[in-house]
């Protein structure tokens, strides 16, 4: 009997960390990450990176990519007077001349980015974002990638790996029946449903049952329908056309899903407490919930909506590994 067999029904990426993503029918996935996902983010005059943990108002940054155009625009709310746009993929000329080196700290770790040098950038996030006080957009140094810590350091999943501006790892996967159980738990307790965009996953999955995703260790999406009977290796799969991913680690999860995404509302409790009640799930995080997978790509490729993604591999051992302090 085969493993299962799932079909992808969203694909998600996030260009500045921590601000409204974007649902998009296809996107280019890289070893790192998703092409433009967390490519972005916003660091305080200390180049500290800031999110919704402290400004949950940044859910309602937008942003949205305009691949024709070669532009990432971004506006604050529905508000077109508060919008500006930057190139999705400037070259080396234009960051020179648009940008200053520097270096920033996602939790408590250095990074090597670019901060963008033009005042209206800085003038029109200030007050929204800094609450008077002055915020940067820095974009990730392409010629200086992060490295992975914790689950995907090289130690651990036998090779190097690196990420733009994700908290740990390239890749988050999802479940339908997931958020649609914990959302039948809250409503038995009273609350309202959210949406799975709460957790920020980059792929959402259809046909699995709930929670299964615990303990998949290595996935395939694969556009075609014909049956792979094993996990062939990454040079193999690559003429398939296929994409292979670890599995790493599940996501323990802080209080950012308390963001409600669509008004930056931000509740003390929920869905927090819920989760807490029954996905203390993971030994290296006991005092925090799990929803979601941390995964690193193998291969690259694109990935569609309707693409069909299956379970190559299983395990009972997950762990996590905090890979920042």
């Amino acid at each position: 009997m085969g493993l299962p067999v799932y079909e992808i029904s969203q694909v998600r990426i996030y260009p500045i960390k921590s601000c409204r993503g974007i649902s998009v029918d296809s996107a280019k996935l890289t070893v790192s990450g998703f092409q433009y996902d967390r490519k972005w983010m916003f660091v305080n005059a200390d180049h500290k990176f800031l999110t919704i943990r402290e400004r949950p108002q940044l859910t309602l940054v937008n942003t949205a990519i305009d691949e024709a155009a070669g532009h990432l625009n971004i506006t604050i709310g529905t508000d077109k007077d508060k919008s500006l746009s930057l190139p999705l993929d400037p070259t080396a000329e234009w960051l020179k001349a648009n940008t200053k080196p520097a270096t920033v700290n996602v939790w408590d770790i250095d990074a090597e980015a670019l901060i963008y040098t033009d005042s209206k950038i800085q003038t029109l996030f200030r007050e929204f974002i800094g609450q008077g006080t002055d915020v940067f957009l820095a974009v990730i140094d392409p010629d200086k990638p992060r490295a992975c810590r914790g689950n995907a350091a090289p130690d651990v999943l036998g090779r190097k790996a690196t990420i733009n501006f994700p908290d740990e790892m390239p890749v988050q996967i999802a479940s339908e029946a997931s958020i649609a159980d914990l959302n039948t738990r809250m409503k038995d307790r009273g609350l309202e449903e959210i949406t799975i965009e709460r957790f920020r996953p980059n792929i959402v999955i259809k046909g699995a049952e709930a929670w299964s995703e615990d303990s998949w260790k290595a996935v395939r999406i694969n556009g075609s329908t014909a049956p792979l009977a094993s996990y062939l290796p990454s040079a193999v799969s690559s003429l398939t056309g296929s994409i292979d991913i670890d599995v790493a680690a599940r996501c323990p999860r802080c209080t950012i899903p308390n963001v409600n995404s669509e008004t930056g509302e931000k509740s003390i409790k929920e869905p927090f407490d819920t989760l807490m009640t029954f996905r203390r799930v993971d030994e290296g995080a006991k005092w925090f919930p799990c929803f979601g997978m941390l995964c690193i790509p193998r291969t690259e490729g694109q990935v569609e909506v309707g693409m069909r993604f299956e379970v190559l591999a299983t395990t009972q051992e997950h762990k996590f590994i905090k890979g920042y302090s």
